[in-house]
This record gives structure tokens, sequence and C-alpha cells, in this order.
């Protein structure tokens, strides 16, 4: 794998999943080729990551490009300085996250999108979870934080929930 350029390779497979889901072609499994899955495995990525940012690419105009680069950049960060460029074995399941309304000291979605992004950093997301969905993009604009800003503070705050609560609590008093 080539580490130098591999923004351009990102950005190559992320148009191609753009343009095959405008297209139509809905099933992301026959998007890759074995070269490409190799790429997308050996950068901690899923082909669903690519799936969801053409999908959302698609219908809705987000998140953009850059957004989504920078969200698969941590990603990559912390697979290939964190877990040695291993994959975990665990997954989280969408019936096991925080319901949507529960909040910690008053902000709604917090403990949701907390649990979410340890989950994309750790690569343990199943499919049906996307990191910077809807309802995370909503929260990460209403309290002004930027989606890889906030992965990189959960990952500063692995096991220091209330550190990320004060850094939310500080960013939307500057609004």
């Amino acid at each position: 794998m080539k580490h130098y350029n591999y923004q351009d390779t990102f950005k190559k497979l992320y148009d191609k999943s753009v343009e095959l889901y405008a297209s139509g072609n809905t099933d992301k499994n026959t998007w890759f080729d074995a070269e490409e899955l190799e790429f997308i495995a050996a950068n901690g990525w899923r082909v669903q990551d690519f799936f969801d940012y053409g999908e959302d690419q698609v219908q809705g105009g987000v998140p953009s490009y850059e957004i989504a680069q920078s969200i698969e950049q941590v990603r990559r960060d912390y697979f290939l300085h964190i877990q040695k460029g291993v994959p975990s074995k665990n997954r989280i399941e969408a019936s096991s996250l925080t319901p949507k309304p529960e909040a910690i000291d008053g902000i709604p979605w917090l403990p949701r999108i907390i649990e979410k992004a340890k989950g994309k950093l750790q690569g343990e997301l199943c499919d049906e979870i996307m990191y910077c969905c809807g309802g995370d993009r909503n929260f990460l604009q209403t309290h002004d934080i930027h989606p890889a800003e906030f992965l990189r503070l959960v990952w500063a705050n692995l096991d220091d929930t209330p550190a990320i609560v004060e850094f939310v609590k500080s960013r939307s008093a500057e609004r």
C-alpha cells in the first residue's frame, strides 16, 4: 500500500461510490474489485462507509467529500497507529446503542454519538450504523463541532466522558 498518496485513491473510491449510487446501483458488494477491497481493508475502512457516503451525497448532498475524507483519515490513523493494522473482532449492533433521546448533562444525543465515535475509531460499527448520519450531523452542527474534530476529541478522551461533555458544553457556549 502506498501511504503518501492514499488520499488520492480514497477520492477515487469516494467518487466511484457516488457515481454508482447515483446510477441506481445500490448493491455495494459489486462496487469494488479485489485491489480496491484490499486497499479499503488495509486502511481500516469498510465498504459500508463508501456506500453510506455515496447514498447520503446523492440523496442530500451531505456530508461533503472533505468531511468524509477527514473522518476516514482519523479512522485510518487510529487503525494504523493504535490498532497496528489489526481489525477489531467486536461489532456494535444498532440495538445496543443508547436511545436517541437519552442525554448527558441535558445534552440529548451525546451518549449515543460518543458510543458511535468510539465504534468508528475502533472499526466496530455494524453496517446499520453510520458515524456522521443525519442525526449526528444535526448534533455536531448544533454544537459547532466538526465530525473529525469530535472523533479526535473522543480518541483523546476514550475513558474520560466528563472531558468530552465539558468540551461540548464549552463549544455550545461559544455560539
